[in-house]
């Protein structure tokens, strides 16, 4: 194998400069201004512009993709608000695909904030208003026993990862209904800009199935369904008929990503579907991911083992239940019996503290594994006092929960507290950055959800991590689609976990992050791709065959191009020999 570049991993040709499935005769030539794959702007060369008849289109000025980029950063940067920054964005997007994904990719920092949390979920509360263009598929309940034929009207064929949502729980902000398509949209243009999976290989959905929210189904921009939420039988039935139409449409390896459903849902369709197709659910396997990397790099602080920690959870919803099933398993690896690892871990819901026999509220679901002998307990202060946990972890999008009191007591029983205050958008966070380090007295091991600005604390400058998934789920996906993973099991998550970890150094570390700085995120989605890759050839769950000798070229070979490296847009032509004197058996 010496040539490891593939028309695609599987079957399907795609165009050799986009990495489109583009057919060359179907393109005319002004497709390569309206198509935002195709566009180059006035980067065309004099030859381009006359031979396909865009002369006189473009103005005549010539520019490199390098100044295009540099027009881009001074056009955001003269927007003061962030949801006009990011209209800006994906006008861009819409406009010209290889120069947006290059601006996001090689300016991470900057604007991932942007494309994505927190900016995304003021996106989603005003989608009706800010609705340019589809960037997905709608799929309505009403479109029942015609899903397939929905799916049919997505024009890419060769749709290796989905995101589909239904909108019930987007991200701390509730039941957003069909606005929530920012969140799908968002997703995948990271799956692009941080793994390089090719944009017309990714396919946002949003299932509208109504919503319960009486303000939006009053509000006159709302553009879904106006009836509440259909539930039970009718709704199951509809989840699966999508499920099987994106396998009939795409084929079995298509990955399915889960984002955003109601908790009640989210754990019963993973367990329903992970055996049956290539699926997980981000907010309970991505967020579990990234929150024990961030653990496993605290402990090289803390210089303890993983089970020497007692957690304290505020909330047991999605993230937590998978951040607490996702440490019990790193546990278990060290050798601590399943029952001990489980006595470790501590839950607090909107009832209280999760303990057995419970009078006010009960037990139900995944909950019950971390149900405790204990006295009932209501408030979370004093549950930190009787409980007095070494890790205080936030998924419940309660803002401003760990108060300056209980932060404190954090600091008053350990020497080194890890906080972690991961519920996003940005107000919805348990505490800031500068509370964590203030009230510890910069003792505070912290990482949130969101992105928090550096602290300044007696002399010291803290750099606050953010655990933010897109460090684990694009790197995941690359991995799984390159090597045709049919079922993702917890344990690719917990390895994904490892290898992000491992990618933090000391330096890191000196500053206050648990993880690499988000600049270097897209070298950590290759590194985890490529851990995941060779073990699954190893474990023999690869159905990508033969076994690339070299991985790392295997998989980079795959990735998208965003640069326009100077590839024509005009056909290749070639010669051939004289046939007047052409011999056939020479």
């Amino acid at each position: 194998m010496d040539n490891l570049r593939r028309d695609r991993v599987g079957q399907r040709p795609f165009h050799e400069h986009t990495g489109d499935n583009i057919c060359p005769n179907m393109v005319r030539g002004i497709d390569y201004l309206r198509d935002p794959r195709l566009n180059k702007g006035m980067a065309f060369t004099l030859e381009e512009r006359q031979v396909l008849g865009l002369h006189g289109l473009v103005p005549p000025r010539f520019k490199t993709q390098e100044e295009q980029v540099d027009l881009c950063l001074k056009n955001v940067d003269r927007y003061q608000e962030p949801l006009n920054k990011f209209i800006y964005l994906a006008g861009l997007q819409d406009r010209n695909e290889r120069l947006f994904y290059r601006l996001l990719s090689e300016n991470v920092e900057e604007y991932m904030p942007i494309v994505y949390t927190p900016t995304v979920g003021l996106a989603c509360q005003k989608f009706g208003l800010i609705f340019r263009r589809p960037r997905g598929l709608f799929i309505s309940i009403h479109d029942k026993g015609h899903v397939y034929d929905v799916l049919r009207n997505w024009p890419e064929s060769d749709v290796r990862a989905i995101v589909v949502t239904d909108g019930e729980r987007i991200l701390g902000l509730g039941d957003l209904g069909v606005q929530g398509m920012g969140i799908p949209v968002g997703k995948l243009s990271l799956y692009t800009a941080l793994a390089g999976i090719k944009p017309h290989q990714c396919l946002p959905i949003v299932l509208d199935v109504g919503t319960n929210s009486k303000e939006l189904l009053e509000d006159e921009f709302y553009i879904g369904n106006r009836h509440e939420r259909v539930t039970g039988q009718a709704y199951d039935d509809f989840i699966d008929e999508f499920m099987q139409a994106v396998v009939q449409r795409y084929g079995q390896n298509t990955l399915i990503q889960f984002e955003d459903f109601g908790n009640h849902n989210a754990f019963r369709f993973l367990e329903n579907y992970r055996g049956k197709y290539c699926t997980f659910n981000d907010d309970i396997q991505g967020t579990a991911s990234v929150a024990v990397a961030g653990l496993l790099a605290s402990l090289r602080i803390t210089k303890t083992k993983l089970s020497q920690h007692k957690f304290l959870f505020q909330g047991a919803g999605e993230a937590s239940l998978g951040i607490a099933n996702l440490i019990v398993m790193a546990m278990v690896e060290e050798g601590v019996p399943i029952e001990e690892a489980r006595s470790k871990i501590w839950l607090v819901d909107s009832k209280g503290l999760i303990v057995k026999n419970r009078p006010k509220g009960g037990i139900s679901g995944h909950k019950i594994s971390f149900a405790h002998d204990h006295a009932p307990m209501d408030n979370l202060a004093d549950v930190v006092k009787d409980i007095k946990p070494t890790a205080l972890i936030g998924a419940a999008a309660i803002g401003g929960v760990f108060t300056p009191e209980l932060l404190k007591d954090m600091a008053s029983f350990n020497d080194r507290p890890i906080i972690f205050a991961l519920s996003n958008p940005t107000h919805k966070a348990e505490c800031t950055a500068e509370d964590a380090y203030k009230y510890t007295d910069g003792r505070a091991v912290f990482a949130s959800g969101s992105p928090f600005d550096p602290v300044t604390l007696n002399g010291q400058t803290f750099y606050p991590g953010q655990g933010n998934n897109a460090y684990i789920f694009p790197g995941v996906a690359l991995g799984v689609i390159c090597t045709g993973i049919h079922h993702i099991e917890d344990g690719i998550f917990l390895m994904a976990a490892k290898a992000l970890a491992d990618l933090v150094t000391e330096d890191d570390l000196a500053k206050g992050r648990l993880y690499p700085p988000l600049s270097d995120i897209r070298n950590c989605s290759l590194k985890i791709a490529i851990y995941i890759a060779e073990h699954a050839y190893k474990t023999g769950i690869a159905s990508t065959y033969p076994e690339p000798k070299d991985m790392a070229k295997f998989i980079t070979d795959q990735q998208y191009n965003y640069f326009y490296d100077n590839h024509s847009a005009l056909p290749k032509t070639w010669d051939w020999p004289d046939l007047s004197t052409f011999n056939p058996k020479l």
